[in-house]
């Protein structure tokens, strides 16, 4: 049971990175819309092509006096195949690839079948009709609300899963035009997580 909230914590983070990778693959297609519309974004969405970003997070904890800092790269490889690789303070590499999550953590291996874990099946699930601009089936795990401007916009991701709500508040994108800066992950408890991403540099 410990590994497997640790697994779904760090997966949860996993979420809010990939959806930041997402986005950001297709900004320039977004740039060039006027109106900022679901049907827009989804459309956009589904020309995701193999991306790579850099990322910085900091989760703000109740118990600690300053946020925990982390940073490194993600990877994408449609249609399944999602990486995250931490690069400090400590290394660790997250995969997903079908139905499985592997963590792995210097000589630690974890791994959880989502066929086991309906809460966390619910918001890998998300990432999945995201990368495809599958609004449907986005709209099964989520309650999706768009609002803002082409310069000034946010994605907010509510869980309708119930066990998934427990874990997780609400999962909130903001851009200005066709790049996301910003992706915060609002958990029940209360903590949060802001993470900032960016195209690698040549």
């Amino acid at each position: 049971m410990r590994n497997h909230t640790f697994c779904f914590m760090r997966a949860t983070s996993f979420v809010t990175r990939t959806l930041g990778i997402t986005i950001l693959a297709v900004g320039c297609n977004l740039a060039h819309a006027a109106d900022w519309t679901m049907d827009q974004l989804m459309a956009s969405l589904a020309q995701t092509k193999p991306a790579k970003v850099n990322f910085v997070e900091k989760k703000y904890i109740s118990t600690l006096d300053r946020p925990v800092e982390s940073s490194g790269e993600m990877f994408y490889t449609p249609p399944d195949k999602l990486e995250k690789r931490t690069i400090k303070p400590k290394p660790e590499r997250m995969l997903l690839e079908r139905d499985m999550i592997t963590l792995e953590r210097g000589k630690h291996k974890f791994a959880i079948d989502l066929n086991e874990s309906p809460e966390l099946a619910a918001l890998i699930e998300s990432i999945r009709a995201t990368l495809a601009g599958d609004r449907r089936s986005l709209e099964l795990n989520y309650v999706v609300a768009l609002t803002g401007t082409r310069e000034q916009w946010k994605l907010a991701l509510t869980p309708s899963n119930l066990q998934a709500r427990q874990k997780v508040k609400r999962i909130t994108l903001s851009g200005t035009a066709g790049e996301v800066r910003e992706v915060e992950v609002q958990q029940a408890d209360g903590d949060r997580s802001v993470m900032t991403i960016e195209k690698p540099r040549p």
